[in-house]
């Protein structure tokens, strides 16, 4: 357990440890295998510099800590640990960042098992880095050790999205999968909104393929449509999105956590 366990940390880690009784019985080496897989689950484009890590629900820790947070905010992996980046947070974000955690928790509490591999969560917060100035960080993750009593592990991906979103609050979302309804930039009232009241499915799809950077002749091949579809549908999602070009879509649909 870390030294200096803040309230802060503790307060988090009461939210966490309500979803697990036990470290599970995967191994890091046999999650090491695996995580290529679970990488894709993802399914985003990389706006900049980024890294990966799992965390240990169980023992409120961080089993792996990928290379690159060197890269994005200047630590070694070695110090990087959970409650070090909790206490690096920017001042103003830390009560969002334990709101959206106690959320993510009660989410998938409630959530069948059958649909836990059909969900990603997705928010963002401002982390210092070695230099003493703050990045935004994107946080997205994946439930990829568990089972129908307990959440053991989680993979996470951080990307750096300072030149996206350089000033606003943190968004939260719950994306869904596989045709799964997504819950988009939830507010604090609780209320969660589904994207579908933004837009409809074939758009959603659409935009994905949109900020994972593809052309419409690709998407058309891969949504198995034709080019003046695609075109029509970027034309409605520039109108819905009340954007000019592709460009303000694709740093929109980020900012906002549409995908």
């Amino acid at each position: 357990m870390p030294a200096n366990q803040s309230d802060y940390y503790l307060t988090a880690r009461k939210f966490w440890q309500t979803v697990t009784d036990s470290e599970g019985s995967t191994s890091n080496s046999q999650l090491h295998l695996q995580l290529e897989t679970y990488k894709r689950l993802f399914s985003v484009f990389q706006a900049g510099n980024y890294y990966h890590i799992i965390f240990n629900m169980y023992k409120s820790e961080l089993d792996y800590v990928d290379s690159n947070v060197s890269l994005v905010l200047g630590y070694t992996p070695e110090e990087f640990t959970i409650a070090f980046l909790m206490e690096n947070i920017h001042p103003d974000d830390k009560p969002y960042f334990l709101n959206f955690e106690y959320r993510v928790v009660e989410f998938f509490k409630a959530l069948p098992f059958d649909k836990v591999h059909k969900y990603k969560v997705q928010y963002d917060v401002r982390i210092r880095n070695r230099d003493n100035k703050y990045i935004r960080i994107l946080h997205q993750a994946v439930q990829i050790d568990y089972d129908e009593k307990n959440y053991y592990r989680t993979l996470s991906l951080h990307t750096d999205i300072t030149h996206i979103k350089p000033e606003g609050k943190p968004c939260f979302s719950l994306i869904g999968l596989d045709d799964e309804p997504s819950y988009l930039n939830i507010q604090d009232d609780h209320v969660i909104t589904s994207s579908a009241a933004l837009f409809t499915n074939r758009e959603r799809e659409i935009l994905k393929c949109i900020v994972e950077g593809k052309s419409s002749r690709d998407i058309a091949e891969e949504l198995f449509i034709s080019l003046h579809t695609v075109n029509a549908h970027r034309k409605n999602l520039l109108s819905k999105a009340a954007v000019k070009s592709p460009v303000e879509l694709v740093k929109k649909a980020i900012r906002e956590a549409w995908v």
